[in-house]
């Protein structure tokens, strides 16, 4: 059975070898780029012509869902007369969106524990099924702070808001990378950082927001979540870069990288720190 897979393994090797370049075959290059030049377009017109198209779409396009209504009000009420102004649909549609983040969030550590439980490897720098599961447990977390926080102000955590439809467009690429067989585990750790970041910002966006509108309470959950997220990135963002010097440079040379950037990652911990503290005492 062995020799038969280690068959197979050299047998399904060319498959491996990446010929997406064109200068592995220069004549073959060279007559690609003349048969694309002697082809005739397969439609009239230019890039202005598209260019006037999505300038025409964009003037009369609608928006991308509206905001949010009370859940006690009427859709006929005006705002003023529900009690429910611009400042507080702002809110629920930010809170919205990190809502439907988290949810994807969720998925995405999901996807990548099973990943790592399918795919085992004996590298010391890889995060562990337990690392993961940590994130994954507090990114649920999050997901329900979010839900309550929205009832408590009135709102519908099942409504989808503009600001929620856009993040999951944007969070839907990292969880395809994530569930995708093909990729590494430095690949999928690539999708986590992409997604981390765009949470961290969220989150710190909602936190600013809830303090300018006056909700307290509100936003020393979100500085306790945004705390948490950013333990996540920079683990998320040690896990990558130690995986990926190791393979570059060797574990000796990214062990002293490693220690250099530690140092590096501290210092810049104590400034966030120190300034999350100074819009508090504002």
């Amino acid at each position: 059975m062995e020799k038969e897979v280690i068959g197979e393994i050299a047998g399904g090797q060319e498959l491996l070898v990446n010929r997406t370049g064109i200068l592995l075959n220069p004549e073959l290059g060279a007559e690609l780029i003349q048969g694309a030049k002697e082809t005739i377009p397969s439609s009239e017109g230019n890039g202005e012509n598209m260019e006037m198209e999505r300038a025409e779409y964009a003037q009369e396009g609608l928006p991308i869902g509206s905001y949010p209504s009370p859940v006690n009000g009427s859709e006929t009420e005006s705002p003023e007369e529900s009690g429910f102004d611009g400042r507080m649909a702002v809110l629920l549609d930010k809170l919205g969106e990190r809502l439907a983040f988290e949810r994807q969030g969720t998925r995405l550590y999901e996807a990548f524990i099973q990943k790592i439980e399918a795919m085992p490897i004996e590298d010391t720098d890889a995060p562990g099924a337990d690392d993961l599961r940590h994130i994954c447990n507090e990114e649920l977390e999050h997901f329900k702070l979010l839900q309550q926080a929205i009832v408590e102000l009135g709102g519908d955590a099942t409504v989808q808001t503009p600001s929620a439809d856009v993040a999951g467009v944007l969070s839907h690429g990292a969880l395809q990378i994530m569930s995708d067989p093909r990729t590494t585990i430095a690949q999928a750790l690539q999708a986590a950082l992409n997604a981390e970041l765009a949470d961290n910002d969220g989150w710190n966006m909602l936190q600013e927001v809830s303090e300018q509108l006056g909700h307290t309470d509100l936003a020393k959950q979100c500085a306790k979540a945004y705390e948490e997220e950013q333990e996540h990135l920079e683990n998320v963002r040690t896990w990558l870069s130690n995986m990926i010097l190791s393979e570059a440079v060797g574990q000796e040379a990214q062990t002293k990288t490693t220690a250099k950037r530690s140092n590096k990652s501290s210092r810049r911990g104590a400034k966030k720190k120190s300034g999350s503290n100074k819009r508090r005492k504002k």
